[in-house]
């Protein structure tokens, strides 16, 4: 295991391109922590960093409490999965799996009990004696994961290691490599655009933006619950969060629908916020329909109509106008209305968030969401 420590760490290309702002993290032993956010965003760029792939420009990167910005990559001891399975064709599965021990010169008998460990972690053990293309996508990537596994190191790092597998494959991966982590203890930074990915296999998760700054650092839980700007809001959560933009007049959300809601059940400081431009943002899972035309004690009534249905099996989002404001609801398929229907839903107050407009950042709430 491993305990990581960046210190304001930035990248900045000989061409003036600013990839990575001011990273500030502190990375416990055996952590897993995943890298998300949009293309650009800098994640596989800091990655490269941990692995000294690519050299920091500027701050501080600590392994164990030793500074390692001048370190080899061999110095940090550190075992790095790819996008592409890099296996070498013309080698077995076993012969892959023992490539990098067979050059340290490690022993034969030696590197027989490492690879068939391995093996047996990863499944693989009626394998090894075939050839990668002999192998399914996901048996590929199990490979790759064996040859960073077999060295022991303290920090993995995996860098979308599961885009080129399809749906199933990518289901039955996640839990395998986060099986692999509770058995191995090292510490792993992973990096992916999947959010899904992100939210089922992380103890914590790095929301990182285009330009190269960090949104949110927290706990699955925490970006869900609490996301802290309008970017984090919109990308935690499939499908994404719904936003309604209004300002404040009154104590009350108010915009050119018709729409007016009391926002002191969910803002702590209305007075703070009186007149401004805010957004009002609810996800789609979180509202209930309003057969009877009427919101609960602590609710919002909002008067809708269907636009588009999709049944998924277990639920059914529908695509609706409130206003002239498009959003995304998730149902019960058994209680969808159809196209075209004119129908109610209420979003909890728990399940209410506003947001600055200008800033962007969450206006401070005494909710406790669930």
């Amino acid at each position: 295991m491993a305990h990581l420590l960046f210190k304001d760490v930035n990248k900045v290309y000989p061409n003036g391109y600013h990839a990575v702002h001011d990273f500030n993290m502190e990375i416990n032993d055996g952590e897993f922590i995943c890298l998300v956010g949009d293309s650009g965003c800098g994640k596989s760029t800091t990655l490269r960093m941990i692995a000294g792939l690519e050299d920091i420009t500027s701050g501080e990167f600590y392994i164990d409490g030793k500074l390692a910005n001048q370190m080899t990559s061999r110095e940090r001891g550190i075992a790095m999965v790819f996008q592409s399975y890099a296996l070498y064709p013309h080698l077995t599965v076993y012969e892959n799996l023992a490539f990098g021990l067979t050059l340290e010169g490690i022993d034969a008998d030696i590197i027989e009990e490492k690879v068939q460990a391995t093996a047996k972690i990863l499944g693989l053990t009626d394998y090894l004696e075939r050839f990668p293309r002999n192998l399914s996508g996901g048996q590929c990537q199990r490979v790759a994961v064996g040859r960073a596994l077999i060295r022991k190191v303290n920090i993995f790092l995996m860098d979308e290691p599961l885009s080129n597998l399809d749906a199933k494959q990518r289901v039955t991966m996640r839990s395998e490599i986060k099986q692999i982590h509770r058995s191995v203890g090292a510490t792993t930074i992973y990096v992916t655009h999947d959010q899904t990915e992100a939210m089922t296999m992380s103890d914590r998760i790095v929301v990182m933006k285009s330009g190269g700054y960090v949104q949110q650092i927290g706990t699955p839980y925490e970006l869900y619950f609490y996301p802290k700007n309008l970017f984090v809001a919109g990308f935690i959560g499939e499908p994404p969060m719904n936003f309604v933009n209004g300002r404040i007049e009154k104590g009350k959300f108010v915009n050119g629908d018709g729409l007016s809601y009391d926002v002191k059940p969910i803002v702590k400081d209305v007075a703070s916020i009186e007149g401004k431009e805010v957004v009002l943002a609810f996800r789609p899972e979180a509202i209930k329909l309003a057969k009877d035309g009427k919101a609960g004690k602590d609710e919002y009534l909002v008067k809708s109509k269907v636009d588009l249905t999709e049944l998924l099996g277990d639920t059914t989002n529908v695509y609706a106008n409130v206003g002239k404001v498009n959003v995304i609801l998730k149902v019960n398929p058994h209680d969808a209305p159809k196209m075209g229907d004119e129908f109610d839903f209420c979003v909890p107050y728990k399940a209410a968030y506003l947001y600055d407009k200008e800033t962007e950042q969450a206006i401070p709430s005494d909710m406790e969401r669930q």
